[in-house]
């Protein structure tokens, strides 16, 4: 059988084919086995950052579940310093209003408001025979009147414009009576600042301190005084 050159032509070029598929079959065989380890060790990679991350959100979750206590914790801190920063302010408030109510006891302050007025005067009748001592105003119709107007809740008050105190004494010398040594003659006028509704009725109830002077023959007047001011303890009288 005689070969032509179309047949040697045609086995070189299946020759040459078979080479070729041989050879990119093994390159192919070559990048698969050499891309499977990268592929391998890049999804080991991400599964530890997954990992990581996972780890870090429990974390941080944890941390803000732990701030949110402390932020609890200083809120009621705080709340607490508030109640305390009142309650001071409030002690304070009260100590400084219990300071000046006791100086204007005391007489150590000038006060001006509203009060009453009582005048006590002596008997304009005096019957014959009888001792006019029984008729005339006495350190114990003044004093009457001082200690209820102090019961009362007068902040301060004064004795034909003597200012007295919590030390102060009324002494009667016959128709003279002694403030604090000053001498002062009858009408006596009892000046007192407070509440004058109050103040009043403490004077005029039944059976209390005007009904007892009226029973002493002692000439009782009240008036109610929309403004009064009196100057301290001991002060100068103009």
């Amino acid at each position: 059988m005689k070969v032509s050159s179309k047949h040697v032509l045609l086995s070189l070029v299946l020759l040459v084919t078979g080479f070729i598929l041989a050879l990119s079959y093994e390159l192919a065989r070559e990048q698969i086995v050499q891309s499977s380890p990268g592929d391998d060790r890049q999804w080991h990679y991400e599964d530890e950052l997954r990992n990581k991350i996972i780890l870090e959100q429990t974390v941080n979750r944890s941390l803000e579940e732990e701030l949110r206590g402390y932020q609890t914790q200083v809120r009621e801190m705080e709340e607490k310093i508030a109640e305390v920063d009142e309650l001071t302010e409030l002690r304070t408030t009260n100590l400084l209003d219990d300071v000046e109510r006791l100086r204007k006891i005391v007489g150590a302050v000038q006060v001006k408001g509203p009060g009453i007025e009582i005048s006590l005067s002596d008997s304009s009748y005096i019957p014959e025979g009888e001792n006019p001592n029984n008729y005339i105003v006495h350190e114990q119709h003044v004093q009457k009147v001082v200690d209820e107007l102090l019961v009362a809740g007068a902040e301060a008050i004064a004795i034909n414009g003597y200012r007295i105190s919590h030390q102060s004494y009324i002494q009667c010398i016959g128709p003279v009576i002694m403030v604090d040594g000053n001498q002062s003659y009858a009408p006596f006028t009892i000046s007192a600042i407070g509440d004058p509704d109050i103040l009043g009725k403490s004077i005029t109830f039944p059976g209390g301190v005007h009904d007892q002077l009226i029973n002493d023959e002692i000439v009782v007047k009240l008036d109610t005084k929309e403004s009064i001011e009196l100057a301290p303890y001991l002060a100068e009288r103009g």
